[in-house]
């Protein structure tokens, strides 16, 4: 078998899954997207009014903006803890490296409706909490449970493996020398990461945000069981498009401003990737090792 053959006969059963999978969806959501939705069926009426309606309503627009805010503040606490832990591991795990990381993705285990509401039992107007504040005579944190904070406590603990992970493999290769050589040189451990450790790992780390970003984005189950009416997200206005409403053609129109907003994303922490790479990054200050 030539190379070019031997090439296509592994790259088709991949491409065509790509394709029948994930093109071809996106490219009906977009058709969909231009049509109108009349007692719950398609009517093929090319229109931009369900991007008009959208762009032009607030309600929806704060949704929008609700889980944009969300999702940068999940991923900024994901990276806050993410680095530590999977710096540990990668530098002092030794040969249990790979236990720890398991360790880390423990919750994998159940589904991810489990998880929620095992969070319920610890965050909940009874869970183990506000039990143990009632039992030392305080008064329940009501904002722990139906609020954008559960929300948020949720989507932490559902997508910070993914950072864990992300860092952790960007680590793998990364020579901790380095690291003895600027001390060496009188460089503080903060120093250090600013102008070392972080500058030479930054790939892992726009993955890991993309992996935590666009997720928590599109958030919908989460919210729906911590938030409340209170703390509903952009997913959910779209899952009741899909559902109880059955307008699938303005939900479609949903659904590509909140591709096109990740796609956005992606190109941001891209040029973002590649200015640090071309510049360097120094510590608060400026200077040198």
């Amino acid at each position: 078998m030539s190379n070019r053959l031997r090439f296509w006969a592994l790259a088709l059963p991949g491409t065509a899954f790509l394709i029948a999978f994930l093109v071809l969806p996106l490219i009906s959501i977009i058709v969909f997207s231009f049509w109108r939705t009349e007692s719950y069926e398609m009517i093929r009426d090319w229109n931009v009014n369900n991007y008009t309606e959208l762009l032009s309503n607030r309600t929806y627009l704060t949704f929008l903006g609700r889980s944009l805010v969300m999702a940068t503040v999940v991923s900024a606490i994901c990276l806050v803890y993410a680095w530590p832990v999977a710096l540990f591991i990668a530098r002092y795990g030794g040969r249990y490296k790979l236990i720890l990381l398991l360790l880390t993705s423990a919750p994998f285990l159940t589904g991810e409706i489990l998880r929620i509401t095992a969070l319920q039992q610890i965050l909940g107007p009874i869970g183990i909490i506000n039990m143990a504040l009632g039992t030392f005579g305080f008064d329940p944190i009501e904002a722990l449970m139906y609020s954008s904070t559960a929300t948020a406590v949720g989507l932490v603990y559902l997508w910070v493996p993914f950072m864990v992970l992300a860092i952790y493999l960007s680590l793998l290769n990364f020579d901790f020398d380095l690291l003895e050589v600027a001390k060496v040189n009188g460089a503080r451990p903060l120093r250090a990461f600013f102008e070392i450790t972080w500058p030479l790992n930054r790939a892992g780390t726009a993955i890991g945000v993309v992996l935590v970003f666009i997720p928590t984005l599109a958030s919908s189950v989460t919210s729906q069981f911590l938030g409340g009416p209170d703390g509903a997200l952009y997913g959910n206005i779209l899952a009741h498009q899909f559902g109880a409403t059955g307008t699938w053609a303005f939900g479609s129109a949903m659904g590509v401003v909140l591709f096109l907003i990740s796609a956005l994303v992606l190109a941001v922490v891209r040029v973002a990737v590649g200015d640090l790479r071309r510049s360097g990054v120094t510590a608060p200050g400026g200077g040198s090792l």
